[in-house]
């Protein structure tokens, strides 16, 4: 089976996309093929690795394909762009999968569009198998996210600030890529028909069970909230930093987009910034939270013309709604710790505990400590220790977390605390062995990623002395 293409954007959304097609690579390779993905869209995978080159690098179309550059808005470290759109991107299509959910599929990389704004609209190998790599973990980890189809070599040379690098482009599958910013581009314009169809069309695509409101953008922001809380709680949990949380990379279907200067933590430090352009900590894992706030304010700006004809009655409702993000989004982050601490049940001090446990665990590893907690749970802290620089902290902790376990805290705990997350210096290597044509690194790292509570110890252990501070960058 082939593409099932059903394109509504194209058809029902005008004046939110350019239609164009993406740049004929001249020697495409097909160098990553997702064939677990592909089953799950009811696709042959040895059809895909028969036309994958062509199809997933620009140098020819699928059947039913139609290609369009999406336009949108947003705010990139909090300042207002009124126009970005895919500069760099390409939708293909929505493609229909068996079970007829819907998927977009889009090429990133293939080409300038008017939304370039002087970039190259290319991309390099490096960052398109970083992105492979990432979200197929954030998969595996049970997070929300895009997940890659494919990565294939154009055939050219790109240059990039470390030299001349091998083209490629990323095929992307999607809920969709409805992002903030395509609310705020509407809504910048005064178009506010268009901002009522996209808002029409996101509900029936990606909340069809949402109550029946009488302000539908008050229930289409209620239920992105509550998924975007859900979301980053989870990130949180896995010491997971995305580096670059602007309102155009913020999906309003509540999946995790945009694997550009993204990294999980190793030694714990919550002002951690992995991302070369944040300067002033922005996007820090502790910020995270706070960001999501931000970015939903500015979602809810976009909405006013569609809450009330009147504006101060339409900024009372969108600051009713806002102010209970907060409390949802604690919610939902003492859920994800409590699971990842084998808490019994739910009790007020909760919090706190969660807090002191942050504080003792500044310089351990982050991901470790949790899976070697659940040792500790049956008593057992000889291999928790080493991890600290200083352990007296944990050592006033420790009672206190062991009178809150369930029975059968530690097989709990096994259960959600990742053995194996993308270490930074694991996607490294992996990365510059594929650039270099060697495709094995990539491929076993994969394959333990994709298994991520299977204790693999070459792939648990932390970077090497020397190896930080870690840096990444957006790939443009």
């Amino acid at each position: 089976m082939t593409f099932r293409f059903d394109n509504t954007w194209a058809r029902d959304l005008p004046g939110t996309f350019l239609r164009l097609a993406p740049d004929a690579a001249p020697a495409p390779e097909l160098v990553f093929l997702n064939r677990p993905l592909a089953a799950d869209l009811g696709l042959d995978a040895d059809d895909l690795a028969a036309q994958g080159a062509a199809w997933f690098s620009g140098a020819a179309l699928p059947p039913g394909a139609d290609p369009v550059a999406l336009a949108y808005a947003g705010h990139q470290f909090g300042g207002f762009s009124p126009v970005l759109g895919d500069g760099r991107a390409h939708l293909l299509g929505e493609h229909l999968a068996p079970d007829g959910r819907r998927y977009d599929l889009q090429l990133k990389g293939s080409g300038k569009t008017p939304f370039s704004r002087g970039g190259d609209g290319k991309a390099v190998l490096g960052p398109m198998l970083r992105e492979a790599l990432v979200s197929e973990a954030m998969a595996a980890l049970g997070v929300p996210t895009t997940r890659a189809l494919a990565v294939a070599t154009t055939g050219e040379g790109i240059w990039r600030d470390s030299g001349r690098q091998p083209g490629a482009v990323l095929a992307r599958i999607a809920a969709s890529h409805i992002r903030v910013g395509s609310f705020q581009f509407l809504s910048a314009r005064g178009e506010t028909d268009k901002l009522q169809a996209l808002t029409t069309y996101t509900l029936a695509r990606h909340y069809p069970d949402a109550p029946a409101a009488e302000t539908p953008a008050l229930a289409l922001f209620d239920a992105a909230a509550a998924r975007q809380c859900r979301l980053i709680a989870q990130w949180m949990g896995l010491g997971f930093l995305h580096g670059v949380m602007n309102t155009d990379n913020m999906a309003l279907s509540g999946e995790t987009i945009d694997y550009g200067p993204c990294a999980f933590l190793d030694a714990f430090d919550p002002d951690t910034v992995f991302s070369s352009i944040d300067r002033q900590g922005r996007y820090s894992w502790a910020n995270q939270p706070r960001i999501l706030l931000w970015n939903l304010a500015r979602l809810a700006e976009a909405l006013l013309p569609l809450i009330d004809p009147n504006g101060d009655t339409a900024v009372a409702a969108a600051n009713d709604r806002l102010d209970r993000v907060a409390a949802l989004y604690r919610s939902e982050w003492l859920a994800v710790m409590r699971a990842k601490l084998g808490l019994a049940g739910e009790d007020a001090t909760d919090g706190a505990l969660i807090d002191e446990l942050l504080a003792a665990m500044q310089g351990a590893d982050w991901t470790l400590t949790f899976r070697r907690l659940a040792g500790a749970a049956a008593g057992d802290t000889a291999a928790l220790r080493p991890l600290f620089p200083d352990f007296t902290l944990m050592q006033g902790w420790l009672p206190r977390w062991q009178a809150r376990l369930a029975p059968d805290a530690a097989a709990r705990m096994l259960a959600v605390n990742p053995a194996v997350i993308p270490r930074n210096h694991r996607v490294e290597e992996a990365l510059t062995a594929a650039t270099g044509g060697d495709m094995a690194p990539f491929d076993a790292l994969l394959q333990a990623l994709r298994e991520p509570f299977v204790e693999r110890e070459a792939y648990m252990l932390p970077p090497p002395s020397g190896f930080g501070p870690y840096v990444t960058f957006c790939g443009t």
